[in-house]
C-alpha cells in the first residue's frame, strides 16, 4: 500500500485519494448530466486526472465554472487538503445545474510547487487529457460564494466551496 505522508499528525494512502474522487467524480457526473455541456465519458476522463495529480501531491485545487458566454452561471472549487482528519465527509450533490442553450463548462486546475517539469514528464502518459496553461480568473466575483461539502477519507480531502448568482 502507497502511504503518503505531508506532516506527522496528516497521513493518507491512494485509497483514501480514490475514495474522495469517487465523490467528486459524482460530482463533475451530474454536472454533466444536467447541463449537457460534457459527456459522461468526459467527465471521467477530467476525475481520472485529478486522481492520478492528487495521489503524486501535485494537485492544488480543481476549479469548475458554468458559462453562458463569459458570463458565470455558478461554479465550485475543491480544495485539497491534506490534514483534514477532523472534518465530516459529504455526500456528493448539489451541482445539478440547469440546461442553458449554448452554456458551457470549465475546468481550471492548479497545480503545486512540485509540479515542475520532470513531474510533468512523468505523469504525461498517465494523464486522459492535454491540459494547457490559462490565464482564465477563477475568483467567481460576480457570483456569491457559500460553503459546499467536504469530501474525506482519513487526512486526504478535498473542501468544495461553491458559487451562484
Amino acid at each position: 500500500m502507497n502511504t503518503v505522508t505531508r506532516t506527522v499528525s496528516a497521513s493518507y494512502t491512494t485509497t483514501d485519494v480514490e475514495k474522495v474522487v469517487l465523490r467528486l467524480k459524482a460530482d463533475f457526473r451530474m454536472m454533466a448530466e444536467s447541463t449537457g455541456a460534457w459527456s459522461l465519458e468526459e467527465a471521467d476522463r477530467y476525475a481520472h486526472d485529478v486522481e492520478q495529480l492528487a495521489k503524486k501531491g501535485y494537485l492544488a485545487w480543481v476549479d469548475v465554472t458554468h458559462l453562458e458566454g463569459t458570463t458565470e452561471l455558478q461554479a465550485v472549487k475543491y480544495h485539497v487538503d491534506t490534514d483534514a482528519g477532523s472534518f465530516t465527509s459529504s455526500r456528493p450533490g448539489g451541482v445539478r445545474w440547469d440546461k442553458v442553450s449554448g452554456a458551457w463548462l470549465r475546468i481550471v486546475l492548479r497545480y503545486t510547487a512540485d509540479y515542475d517539469a520532470d513531474a510533468k514528464d512523468a505523469m504525461k502518459s498517465k494523464l486522459k487529457v492535454s491540459w494547457s496553461p490559462t490565464n482564465d480568473d477563477t475568483s467567481h466575483a460576480s457570483l456569491s460564494g457559500s460553503d459546499g461539502r467536504n469530501y474525506t477519507s482519513n487526512s486526504f480531502g478535498l473542501q468544495r466551496k461553491d458559487w451562484k448568482k
